[in-house]
């Protein structure tokens, strides 16, 4: 049974990790630049944007208020940051690449949720996953550029 509280509840979660990624990638940009040439950090860092605005927006629309902060998710933020301050860029963006299979992984949990409206299932499945997987992409190429 889809009851409003499991749907808003989910969505929040799922925004806590997008502005988690937020935080993550803005630490990651700021710590090394972006000096892919093409800017790769900077897409991610948009297209989470994007992300959190449209989970913001469905949230909204229940007549709820969106999460705010990313919780406990910030963490991860302050751990990436640590773990390219002691050790370097590239084992950074191995870890931005276990960030996004992470929400792959949590993307992929809420589609099979019965209690997931199928409008979430359609944000989920046709905007946002898609994303994440084009995300793990571009942070290998960007890993590549980062070895030469």
């Amino acid at each position: 049974m889809k009851t409003k509280d499991s749907i808003i509840s989910t969505c929040n979660a799922l925004l806590r990790g997008e502005l988690s990624a937020i935080e993550t990638y803005t630490q990651a940009i700021e710590k090394y630049g972006d000096n892919s040439g093409d800017n790769i950090l900077e897409s991610i860092r948009e297209d989470h944007e994007a992300s959190a605005d449209a989970l913001r927006e469905l949230i909204g629309e229940t007549g709820e208020t969106p999460a705010t902060s990313s919780g406990p998710w910030g963490t991860f933020a302050t751990a990436v940051e640590g773990v390219a301050t002691l050790f370097g860029e590239s084992p950074a963006l191995v870890i931005l690449q276990h960030g996004e299979i992470h929400g792959i992984s949590v993307y992929e949990k809420a589609l099979e949720d019965e209690d997931i409206d199928e409008s979430v299932k359609w944000l989920i499945r046709d905007e946002l996953l898609p994303a994440l997987r084009e995300h793990l992409v571009e942070l290998e190429r960007c890993k590549s550029m980062v070895s030469k």
